[in-house]
């Protein structure tokens, strides 16, 4: 699976990690198992740095579109989303819609320092 998840409902924390190509499906498919998981509001850290996508322009509007949609149930979690030097301009574009929520959010260019912000938020 090009996006592996991890809620701790404990902790109140969700990781995702993307590995390969990541297509439209697999960031539906991660993005509804948070929500049905109630955990829009925890904590989340995603590191994007083995992944790459490659979707079209149509298909980044379309989960732009449901990321806002996801964004309307309700208070949206902290995110850390850690990138390396070479992320496809997707990636990018899909990090716009997530920024539109309400919630601080932060890039940064490793795990532990993604990590070390997110344990200091409330979610």
């Amino acid at each position: 699976m090009p996006i592996h998840l991890t809620i701790d409902q404990e902790q109140r924390t969700v990781t995702g990690v993307s590995s390969g190509e990541v297509t439209l499906h697999d960031f539906e498919a991660y993005f509804e198992a948070i929500a049905s998981a109630g955990a829009n509001h925890y904590r989340k850290l995603f590191d994007g740095t083995e992944g790459t996508s490659s979707l079209t322009e149509e298909e980044v509007l379309s989960l732009g579109a449901r990321i806002r949609g996801y964004h309307l149930t309700g208070p949206m979690g902290p995110l850390a989303i850690v990138m390396g030097p070479v992320q496809s301009d997707t990636f990018a574009r899909v990090l716009g819609a997530l920024a539109a929520a309400d919630r601080p959010m932060r890039l940064f260019g490793s795990v532990r320092a993604a990590r070390r912000w997110l344990e200091r938020q409330e979610g």
